[in-house]
């Protein structure tokens, strides 16, 4: 059975952090990652590269991207309602009644707001939703707005971490969701010994093009790669089965390919392995829209990294709703401990 933490993820996937902006939620993994490794720094970029000594010198880098989508500050109008630019990919219908919070000189609550139903005319009514048809509302006027709001601010959407049946559902679980396992991983691993050098990296700015990613990889050289991140899970009513990725409840899924990176195929029977032998429950995965950043760990090296990526499945992704099942939490975990720990067992050569 499972064994989350609740309060943590709870801290980590409420806490702000849109690309570009990840100093709050830098600062809380800093808290909490720096007394379980051997060194602990911050890149020019503001990528967290936590460090635990191997016994050879090889090197393996793990990717957990810290930001969440988000929206910037670009205009406040006349009467003090602020358009803003998405940071991040949305599809706009699920921005409707939802509040976000501008993080200003203080962090002001606001509503997203549009058109009202009944002044639509018939055509309005059949056309798709657009992003730039929302307005944030803070309920002040012009001039009371401008004391804490200019343009360039950042902003987040509002909505707490709960438990739901099986799962945690909440905003950002992509991808602090994964943020929270390689927390935990570090912990496991603690008072280990593993066989190769650990750079464990929480990445920024991944959902505007995997750019963290790509400047730590450049710097660490690894030998050896795993990304994490979420993967969609559409189980859900009116999904055909083949369009499931994956589902909720059946494990860890071990990526085989994503729009960025084919994974390593050496590297995705390897996990398959290891889930087997330990009785860790998997699924494979196969994204053929989206990107992690396993993409970058695996070719921005002077050779390329032998790399692969473990997946969260997660249902209604990007949007605040997002739902994960707290066994596959705990799959995760055990099987990223247990391939670091056995890592050197295998034969790489074939």
């Amino acid at each position: 059975m499972s064994n989350i933490e609740f309060d943590l993820l709870k801290k980590i996937s409420e806490t702000p952090g849109p690309p570009g902006f990840e100093k709050h939620i830098r600062n809380l993994v800093i808290r909490e990652v720096e007394n379980l490794v051997d060194d602990c720094s911050v890149d020019n970029m503001g990528n967290i590269v936590a460090f635990k000594k191997g016994k050879a010198d090889k090197k393996v880098m793990l990717a957990a991207h810290m930001d969440e989508i988000g929206f910037i500050v670009n205009y406040i109008d006349d009467q003090g309602f602020i358009r803003f630019v998405p940071l991040g990919g949305f599809d706009p219908k699920t921005l409707t009644s939802q509040r976000v919070i501008i993080h200003g000189k203080q962090d002001l609550v606001g509503v997203m707001g549009t058109k009202p139903v009944h002044m639509m005319t018939d055509e309005e009514k059949k056309k798709m939703v657009k992003t730039e048809d929302f307005f944030i509302d803070l309920g002040m006027k012009k001039e009371e707005v401008q004391k804490y709001v200019q343009v360039g601010d950042p902003i987040t959407r509002e909505r707490a971490l709960i438990e739901m049946g099986d799962c945690v559902n909440g905003k950002s679980l992509d991808n602090r969701i994964s943020v929270y396992i390689l927390i935990e991983l570090l912990k496991a691993l603690k008072d280990q010994s593993p066989p190769y050098d650990i750079y464990a990296v929480f990445t920024v700015q991944e959902e505007v093009g995997i750019r963290g990613a790509q400047v730590a990889t450049q710097q660490i050289q690894p030998d050896f790669g795993f990304g994490i991140d979420t993967t969609i899970a559409y189980d859900v009513p009116g999904a055909q089965a083949h369009e499931n990725v994956t589902k909720l409840g059946e494990g860890v899924a071990v990526k085989i390919l994503d729009s960025t990176a084919i994974a390593d195929y050496r590297m995705v029977e390897y996990l398959k392995e290891v889930a087997g032998r330990h009785n860790i429950k998997w699924q494979p995965e196969l994204l053929a829209k989206g990107g992690t950043d396993t993409g970058m760990i695996q070719r921005m090296t002077k050779s390329g990294s032998i790399a692969g990526a473990i997946s969260i499945p997660t249902r209604h992704i990007h949007q605040v709703i997002e739902t994960i099942h707290k066994e596959d939490i705990q799959s995760s975990i055990d099987l990223l401990n247990r391939a670091l720990l056995e890592l050197d067992q295998k034969d790489w050569n074939h």
